[in-house]
């Protein structure tokens, strides 16, 4: 859908309301009050074969009868006669509608897809509470109640939900740029409304209530869009099981694990919240403060020890960190706190401290430099009103520069006597909160989003290891196997394949009956492992298919008789393949992992990590998302230690970390290059002295089949099959090639190298050279919507990018922007026809109809190469710019 038809949607100049009503308990009487009420400018029709008018409003006996054709139509009748209504409205040229009704069948639904579809009517809803847009009085909903003008979105699949906010957001006083019941999804999806709200200049904040989603890549690319420009706190229902089952009968879409919406989400730079109480207290604090903070650790200034304490153990708890006061900070306490010898955090002043005391505390924490997120707890004191304080803290505040303050948070306990002093605080944007546990849980909302903001800035190590990887040798044995008719493959046919990403299995022998299994046994020498192979059984060891340090042939095989006798028994129908026979490693000081491929129905393959054991289940391990860096890597096994997954052994000798990293990275590709394989356990494997050593590997293949409507992986990997050498005019080689978040320091260095002249021809002025967090942007960008093309040669044993061309898609993939830039230093090497090229035949491949781009006049090279390669130049004079566009 294009984001011309969406910004259309969301601004409406005039609305229809199909089946409005008299009648009060009919949707059509609560939308047609609801409109009238709103101050809505603009023309309100109902339509209706039953009353001449309705709520005092003329009404329209049908559709064709209406005197104009509107923006939008709410469509307030029973469902089964939705179909002809939006037929008609797409003849009369009405191509926006919102359909309360719920309780479509799916087939219901489809049929009316196609039919919005035929008759290019977009579609918010079924099931939707309505459309509300306060800032230009638009209330097209059956809400119980009205929506103040702010800066904060909200979009909900559900219509109770929806409610629920209004009600909470009238009551803290907090306003919306745009408030949408999406209801059932059937046209508007969250990417369209994400890229929407991203690009939305009254839009500060975007909050998402989420059931289930259909189009992981197409999401995932449009809120790392979004969270890149503001924040986006989404709650996700379905976090257990059942509760995932009951989503999917409300959505009709496919559940996945949540630690995959985990993974997803902090992957996107989005922040996850728990539930409704945990989105209200997230959005109360982003609201006020969208900007990250600069640091995590957190000061605590109290007048109670107990509530000072609470809020402690909420922060490490939460893996919150607390400021460590420097000794002049204390110095300064002590000399205002009394029975203090000496001051720490929490700064506790006690509960008999006149507000006077207050004051000079907090104005000391408030000037102290390694103070830069300040929580201030307040119990009520017979000395003076709760509120005094609270216009305290507001008044010191004033006094500094704003760029001078902390971040503040406050809470003031009880209810009567500190309603006021929350109400001044709220007043003056200073969050405040009713418990010690709230307010240190909403300041840990903003440790996580930055976090996760982290994620999409952190420039990620190199990792050389790649020459381990022989992509073409793999692929030939997964053929292979395929054409063998195999899809199970055990550890001494998986670690063929795993041998080509520099993944080292354990010799593994394979015998087929029990008297072979002590030949080959003799071979390798004792002691040994035997295993038994069976597709059938998915955890062998919990049946006893594993048993571990045989000594000798004659126990080899007495074992092997056992197990197959027992597993006779027990799975009469197993399919068993033989056993598999591995010298004991030594197992002594090593510590033992475990590291898995699943493939889940919206997201495709996903990684998990944790520890070795039975079983590999999300609740047991770390999970994300491919394609992955050596930093994505890190944070996977951060995220293993964080959820207790993967622990810190008291060993000789700890995992390297990374080459753990790694392997990962290799896991990755590995995904990236083969989709036939749909899973893959390792498990165990012993990490020791730097080296990884797979004792067990089960892979399952499969012939992927391409899918129209969906993408395998989440999230575009590196088009590697862009990469090209090319020929310079000097006669020098380079390479041609997408760029990729490691190029972030050539970057810079090549942002240094270009002249006055050269930056001010391609930024049209005098700009700074470029920071981190700018240079990251460049950089780690979204493949899927758009392309930055460097020329790369070596230079002193390190890469050095030549130059760059970078086009960006509309969200629609409609049009492109262009910009080609080229070293000061490197001009006349034909570098910019190589890059515009190159930026050409990918917009060509991606389907785009247009390629645009402005430049100076005094930009003569860059004019006449445009011109050279078909564009057409013209002049904007009130400009004073030259505009060139290329049709594809």
């Amino acid at each position: 859908m294009s984001l011309k038809r969406i910004s259309q949607f969301f601004n409406p100049s005039s609305v229809a309301v199909i089946g409005a009503s008299n009648t009060p308990t009919r949707a059509g009487y609560v939308v047609m009050r609801n409109l009238l009420q709103s101050g809505f400018k603009g023309p309100i029709m109902p339509v209706t074969p039953n009353h001449t008018a309705v709520h005092g409003v003329l009404a329209y006996p049908s559709i064709d009868a209406l005197p104009k054709v509107p923006d939008l139509a709410v469509i307030c009748t029973n469902k089964n006669t939705l179909d002809l209504i939006i037929e008609q409205l797409g003849k009369l040229g009405c191509h926006n509608a919102i359909i309360i009704a719920d309780g479509l069948s799916n087939a219901q639904k489809q049929t009316l897809k196609e039919c919005a579809r035929s008759h290019q009517v977009t579609l918010l809803g079924p099931n939707s509470l309505g459309l509300l847009i306060p800032h230009i009085g638009l209330n097209a909903s059956f809400s119980h109640t009205v929506a103040s003008p702010g800066k904060l979105a909200f979009v909900s699949q559900s219509a109770a939900v929806c409610s629920t906010i209004l009600d909470w957001a009238k009551n803290k006083e907090i306003g919306f740029s745009y408030f949408v019941s999406m209801g059932d999804c059937l046209d508007i999806k969250f990417t369209e409304l994400l890229d929407f709200l991203g690009r939305d200049a009254k839009t500060t904040a975007i909050l998402l209530y989420i059931d289930n989603i259909e189009d992981s890549r197409s999401f995932i690319s449009a809120a790392r869009a979004a969270a890149f420009s503001k924040p986006v706190i989404v709650i996700k229902t379905g976090r257990t099981h059942a509760g995932a089952i009951a989503a999917e009968a409300q959505s009709g879409i496919a559940h996945s694990s949540d630690a995959v919406y985990d993974a997803l989400f902090q992957r996107a730079g989005m922040l996850r919240v728990n539930d409704l109480r945990e989105l209200f207290a997230a959005t109360q604090t982003l609201a006020m403060h969208p900007k990250l903070l600069k640091v995590e650790q957190l000061t605590i200034l109290t007048n109670g020890g107990g509530p000072g304490v609470m809020a402690v153990d909420e922060l490490i708890q939460s893996s919150g960190k607390l400021t460590q006061l420097s000794e002049e900070t204390c110095d300064a306490l002590n000399k205002v706190i009394p029975r203090s010898e000496k001051a720490s955090n929490p700064v506790d002043i006690f509960g008999d401290s006149a507000p006077s005391r207050y004051k000079q505390a907090l104005e000391i924490l408030l000037k102290a430099p390694e103070v830069k997120n300040l929580l201030i707890i307040h119990t009520p004191s017979a000395l003076a009103p709760s509120e005094d304080y609270a216009n305290i803290i507001v008044k010191t505040l004033q006094a500094l520069p704003k760029m001078a303050r902390p971040y503040v948070i406050t809470n003031f306990t009880g209810e009567d006597a500190a309603y006021a002093a929350r109400r001044v605080c709220a007043n003056n944007a200073i969050p405040t909160y009713r418990t010690p546990e709230g307010a240190v849980g909403a300041f840990m909302h903003l440790v996580s989003y930055r976090r996760n903001q982290k994620h999409l800035t952190q420039t990620p190590e190199s990792n050389t290891v790649d020459t381990k990887i022989n992509k073409s040798a793999a692929k030939a044995l997964v053929n292979e196997f395929l054409e063998e008719g195999q899809s199970y493959l055990p550890t001494h046919q998986a670690s063929q394949i795993l041998s080509h990403y520099g993944i080292e299995c354990i010799q593994t022998e394979v015998a087929y009956t029990p008297t072979e299994a002590k030949e080959q046994a003799i071979e390798l020498g004792f002691p040994v492992a035997l295993k038994l192979i069976s597709p059938s059984i998915p955890s062998k060891s919990e049946v006893g298919g594993v048993v571990l340090n045989l000594n000798d042939a004659q126990e080899v095989e007495q074992t092997a008789f056992s197990m197959l006798l027992r597993i006779k028994n027990t799975y009469p129908d197993a399919i068993i393949d033989g056993f598999s026979l591995q010298k004991m490693a030594p197992r002594a000081g090593a510590n033992e992992l475990r590291i898995a491929i699943k493939t889940e129905p919206n997201f495709g393959p996903v990684i998990l990590l944790g520890e070795a054991g039975t079983g590999l289940e999300y609740a047991q391990a770390a999970v994300a998302l491919p394609p992955l860096n050596m930093n994505l890597a890190k944070y996977l096994i951060a995220a293993a230690h964080d959820k207790g997954v993967l622990k810190d052994r008291i060993l000789p000798e700890k995992v390297d970390k990374y080459r753990l990293c790694a392997l990962l990275t290799r896991i990755s590709q590995l995904v990236i290059d083969q989709p036939d394989i749909s899973s893959l356990e390792l498990n165990p494997i012993l990490a020791s002295n730097g080296q990884f050593l797979v004792l067990d590997a089960t892979m399952t293949i499969n012939r992927y089949r391409v899918q129209t409507h969906r993408k395998r992986l989440s999230i575009r990997p590196y088009p590697i099959e862009l990469v090209e050498a090319v020929t310079l005019k000097n006669n020098t080689q380079a390479t041609l090639r997408p760029i990729k978040p490691e190029d972030e320091q050539a970057h810079q260095q090549f942002d240094q190298s270009l002249t006055k002249e050269d930056r001010y021809k391609r930024f049209f002025g005098e700009l700074r050279q470029f920071n981190h967090d700018q240079l990251a942007k460049m950089t780690q960008i979204d493949y899927d919507r758009e392309m930055a093309f460097i020329v790369s040669q070596t230079y002193q044993g390190q890469p050095r990018t030549l130059g760059v061309s970078r086009v960006i898609m509309d969200p629609d993939n409609l049009q492109a922007e262009f910009a080609v830039v080229v070293r000061s230093d490197c001009q006349g090497l034909g570098l910019g026809r190589i890059l515009m090229t190159a930026a050409i035949e990918h917009c060509k491949r991606q389907g785009v109809k247009s390629i645009e781009g402005i430049t100076l006049p005094e930009n003569t090279g860059m004019i006449e190469l445009a011109r050279k390669l078909g564009f057409k130049i013209s002049r904007d004079f009130e400009e004073g710019s030259i505009n060139m566009v290329l049709k594809l």
